[in-house]
């Protein structure tokens, strides 16, 4: 599997890594509905053996939960995947979930963290959210000195606009941003995507298949059936008129995958990681059956042709968005 120099570090990662955000499983505001802690672990694992070698996870997912399965994921493997995780959404006793740039909170989170995923030190460490936007200055002091302490190795942002980044760059490097960044949401394109190649800062992208809408699995039947704890119900990309228009692309993308015994979410993955400044994708896992419609797209590029015809739908969506057609 191809790998890439994140940012200004020294993690070579695979253009791959497992997101973990729906194994947090029920009973907190993000959930993704119910999921089985043993398929987690598998999925983890098979995601592993089949070369991937970093997990993104963060406290907030499933309240910790996701962390504890990530640690339990890993704890025979004999090659440990580089793993990242995230601070700032910080919860009290009734689990209601805010956001804290405080020092005393992210030290807090940060050596939480540390217990539940049984590591001496965090791969990459970043703030989950700028929020609150007035205390970034504070938070990203705070993530330097955690680094500096050695109790993570590299520190990165996630959803940072770029005047967050130059803030954040006056105080200490920031060695990668997580953005979400697919087909159907393009916005960091014109000034963030230009920003991080030029301040060397690498880009993991999130959700390159818009939670699941480019999978090539996903119908109106199996939205009509999604967990009521699923957050994606109240999501207006799964409703209409936008879905309507989503389900045209996936048929686009699934006659390109077909070319080359693909999937629509491979091809929508592969997408994502043509953009030069993008160094990996972060691909969802609650089963281990769902790796082999992802593994492909780490290695696959799309030609000219394939992506002049994926840009002539895009384009011909935004100008009829534009008409309010």
């Amino acid at each position: 599997m191809r790998k890439r120099l994140l940012g200004n570090s020294d993690l070579n990662i695979t253009t791959l890594g497992v997101g973990s955000w729906a194994i947090g499983g029920s009973g907190y505001q993000f959930a993704w509905g119910p999921q089985n802690d043993n398929d987690s672990v598998a999925a983890i694992q098979r995601a592993i053996d089949s070369g991937m070698n970093w997990i993104d996870t963060a406290a907030v997912y499933g309240l910790g939960h996701s962390e504890e399965i990530v640690a339990r994921a890993v704890s025979g493997l004999s090659l440990k995947p580089y793993i990242f995780t995230k601070g700032e959404r910080a919860w009290n006793e009734r689990g209601e979930i805010r956001g804290s740039l405080k020092a005393d909170s992210l030290r807090r989170e940060c050596e939480a963290s540390l217990r539940r995923l049984k590591v001496d030190t965090i791969d990459l460490y970043q703030i989950h959210w700028p929020e609150p936007d007035q205390d970034i200055e504070e938070g990203w002091t705070e993530m330097a000195r955690l680094k500096e302490e050695g109790k993570v190795r590299y520190i990165g942002v996630s959803n940072f606009n770029v005047d967050q980044m130059r803030r954040a760059e006056k105080i200490a490097p920031i060695t990668s941003l997580q953005p979400p960044y697919s087909m159907l949401a393009r916005s960091i394109e014109d000034e963030i995507l230009p920003y991080c190649q030029e301040h060397n800062i690498g880009v993991i992208a999130y959700s390159p298949m818009k939670s699941g809408l480019l999978s090539g699995t996903m119908t109106r039947e199996r939205i009509a059936l999604l967990p009521k704890d699923d957050w994606r119900r109240n999501n207006p990309d799964l409703q209409d008129p936008k879905l309507s228009r989503t389900l045209e692309l996936v048929e686009l993308l699934g006659k390109i995958g077909r070319r080359h015994s693909l999937t629509a979410g491979e091809v929508a993955i592969a997408w994502t990681l043509r953009h030069p400044a993008v160094t990996g994708a972060i691909v969802g896992l609650r089963h281990p059956d769902q790796v082999a419609g992802v593994i492909g797209s780490a290695d696959f590029s799309l030609n000219s042709q394939e992506l002049a015809e994926i840009d002539s739908f895009l384009n011909l969506e935004t100008e009829s968005a534009a008409s309010g057609k």
